[in-house]
């Protein structure tokens, strides 16, 4: 145990942060999306605009009659984020401090622990993608380990649609990573067992998705998993849309702003706010013809405005990465990933205000948030202090892949210089990196970002959209630096070969 003592404390640490929270605000912490994922999860039923993965968590617990319970079990799959992370950095033969700091973001950052207590679907879809992920790192994975890694996926898809680009992600990891038994295995034998793994850990993924999607066109009459994704494509494109570079047809022409894009609310308004031309049009926002016209007019921008598109998107992902956490996209939302000093008021719009009702069902009893301090003073003081910079992710996603040049480039050097090389000439380093499965980031990296750039490409960014990539993202460091450490002369473990043949 002493071995990990510095990890242990850390985790200690985490989970002393995470006792604090439940003392400090009874039951948990409320977010208006919330009351939604309880009606969902008192009244199964697909919802327009979000998957019923995590109502279906809720409904999980609902016998108990909790949520402070729901919270205790998010603050759990927020330290067995971390543990995972950082059981994988050191099976992959990361340094010891590094695999601990990989983990660290997760168990210290404030605005996790904070995401954590909301009941909210991040840290269940955060819990699930770093399953899937150091799931797809074990060493020569085989079909059994993709039905589950394709479930996970499934389940992360269902939880929050943004999760659905990992189907390419991980399928492709899978098709090039060697099979078990590689060694002993013909090449064309190989390629076909590591095609049946992708192929099976796909059709793990797609039948749970393809059977929600069946439970979603029972109740709507419309193909998907939600109703919503022409609203929000056309809501992202209104920080750009010009209509009169777009031209639009008459149909789609009353969904256009007058107004020049910098005088424009944020993106999100365009979704709820009462004034906007799609929430004004006749029937609900997220009805099939309204979701087709919102769709047809955001394709139109984008074929029309490629160029302002990409900026605008551009624009959204580098909010990620500031040094500090401006006001973004208004005071109300933003508020909500602070610890607050009063509990809140009710919620506001109507959806919301039906769900308090089913909230209250659900916990058969008051459901506003009670401060009891000094716990919740203390978490308000620690929020101002410990928390992740944009800036300090931007270079942990940068390392991995300069660390990887720098690495090609030492065995370059070496293949030059076979005398400096070693006993075994310039062939010794490139049999370590071989060996030590150097490219083993590559797949929490590749998941890290694809996590930060979907919203920004179909809706907006959003402060709790970045903490779910944060453990691949560090992940990934981790792995780099062994990469390193390995390449460096250190013998990798027997039997440790990540790397394709």
């Amino acid at each position: 145990m002493s071995e990990h003592r510095w990890f242990a404390a850390v985790f200690a640490f985490g989970a002393l942060l995470r006792l604090v929270a439940m003392l400090g605000y009874r039951p948990a912490l409320w977010f208006p999306d919330t009351y939604t994922y309880v009606v969902t999860a008192l009244v199964p039923r697909p919802d327009l605009v979000r998957p019923a993965g995590y109502s279906m968590f809720l409904r999980l617990f609902e016998p108990l009659h909790s949520f402070a319970f729901v919270a205790f079990v998010q603050h759990l799959l927020g330290l067995a984020t971390a543990a995972m992370v950082y059981a994988a950095a050191l099976r992959l033969r990361a340094p010891r401090w590094a695999a601990t700091a990989a983990a660290a973001p997760v168990l210290l950052d404030a605005y996790q622990v904070e995401l954590e207590h909301l009941l909210v679907s991040d840290t269940l879809f955060m819990f699930l993608v770093t399953a899937a992920v150091c799931l797809g790192l074990k060493r020569a994975p085989g079909w059994r380990t993709g039905i589950v890694a394709g479930l996970l996926v499934a389940a992360a898809t269902l939880t929050r649609s943004v999760g659905l680009p990992l189907f390419v992600v991980l399928g492709l990891w899978l098709l090039v990573r060697r099979a078990p038994g590689a060694a002993a295995m013909d090449p064309r034998r190989e390629v076909r067992a590591r095609a049946v793994r992708a192929g099976v850990m796909l059709a793990a993924a797609a039948i749970p998705v393809i059977a929600y999607g069946g439970w979603f066109y029972a109740t709507y009459q419309r193909i998907g998993i939600v109703g919503a994704n022409g609203v929000f494509l056309y809501a992202r494109t209104m920080s750009f849309a010009d209509c009169s570079v777009m031209r639009p047809p008459p149909d789609t022409a009353v969904l256009c702003d007058p107004r020049p894009p910098e005088l424009r609310p944020p993106s999100q308004e365009y979704i709820w706010a009462a004034d906007s031309p799609l929430v004004v049009l006749p029937g609900i926002t997220f009805s099939e013809d309204n979701d087709d016209r919102a769709g047809r007019f955001a394709t139109l921008a984008i074929r029309s405005q490629p160029g302002d598109y990409l900026a605008s998107m551009m624009s959204e992902l580098a909010r990620t990465f500031s040094w500090g956490r401006p006001v973004y996209p208004d005071q109300e939302i933003y508020d909500y990933y602070e610890f607050p000093e009063k509990t809140p008021g009710p919620p506001g719009r109507y959806p919301a205000q039906v769900g308090r009702e089913r909230a209250m069902q659900y916990e058969q009893g008051p459901i506003e948030t009670r401060v009891v301090e000094p716990f919740a003073w203390t978490l308000r003081a620690y929020q101002d202090v410990a928390r992740l910079p944009g800036a300090v992710l931007l270079v942990v996603l940068l390392a991995p892949p300069v660390v990887a040049g720098v690495r090609v480039a030492g065995v370059r050097v070496a293949r030059a210089r076979p005398w400096r090389a070693g006993p075994g000439g310039y062939r010794e380093p490139g049999r370590a990196l071989r060996a030590a499965g150097e490219w083993a980031w590559v797949l929490p990296w590749a998941t890290a970002w694809m996590l930060l750039i979907m919203p920004p490409a179909v809706a907006e960014f959003d402060y709790r959209y970045v903490l779910p990539a944060v453990p691949p993202a560090f992940l990934a460091a981790a792995l780099a630096v062994r990469g390193r450490v390995q390449a460096s002369g250190n013998a990798p473990a027997p039997g440790d070969e990540l790397g394709s043949r």
